[in-house]
This record gives structure tokens, sequence and C-alpha cells, in this order.
């Protein structure tokens, strides 16, 4: 249950930071950023951070089940995993965000899979970290 909260937790706010930032800077917005510039940033972030948590909510639970999934696998070890699941938080969200528009391109695509990789990793370390581990040696344990 700690994974699916912590996955639900991080997983929307730190996307859509990355996503805010990613369609900001396809933009041009920081060509000529100053402070006040910043400010803005953030004024529009936590503004549409409820947005974040609507749209971000269910595909971040979707890649905890796959994580989950994952931590059953005996030979998939951690780092593994967590590798496997930003692969899959990549691919996803720049399938689905990126090559829209007239500047469809590398950079766009990468910004796009970053939205999508750096919480999945990061959610999945954290959870490395915070929770025991799940797997046949403490199911029988507990038994």
């Amino acid at each position: 249950m700690k994974r699916y909260l912590i996955f639900g937790a991080i997983g929307p706010f730190v996307g859509g930071l990355l996503l805010l930032f990613a369609t900001s800077y396809m933009s041009g917005y920081w060509m000529h950023t100053d402070l006040t510039e910043v400010q803005k940033f953030f004024v529009v972030l936590f503004r549409s951070l409820q947005y974040s948590y609507l749209f971000g909510l269910l595909p971040a639970l979707m890649m905890a089940a796959i994580d989950e999934i994952i931590c059953h696998i005996r030979i998939i070890k951690q780092p593994l995993r967590m590798v496997i699941v930003g692969i899959i938080g990549f691919i996803a969200t720049a399938f689905m965000y990126s090559n829209r528009g007239a500047d469809a391109g590398l950079v766009q695509l990468v910004l796009y899979g970053l939205v999508g990789l750096v919480p999945a990793v990061l959610s999945s370390w954290l959870v490395s970290k915070f929770c025991k581990p799940v797997g046949p040696q403490t199911e029988q344990a507990a038994a």
C-alpha cells in the first residue's frame, strides 16, 4: 500500500513540474529569464497543481502497479526495476506528448519523455528506501 501512496504523491507533482517546464521551454519562455519570470512559473505551477493530480494520479498508480509486478519477479533486483519502470514511463509519456505541433523533434521527445521517466524512477527509488521488500522470502516468513 505504501508503494501506491508514494507513487500517487510524488508522481503527479514531479510530472506536473516537468511537464510545465517542458512546455514552457518549448514555447520559448526561458529565453529571457529574470526573477519575475521564475516567480510566474512557480505561481502557475501551484495554480495548476490540482490538474496535475487530476490527470496524473491514474498514470502514477499504473506505474506503481507495474513496479509492484516487477518487484515480485525474483531475478530482477531494485536497480534494474528502476530502469525498467523508467523506460516504460519514458516511452509512455514520449508517445503521448511528443510529436505534436510543428516543432516535433528530438528535443521535444526527450523533454516529454523525461516527464514520465523522472517521477517513475524517483518513486521507485523511494519505494525501495521506505518499504520492506516483497517477495517469496518475506511471504514465507510471514506465514
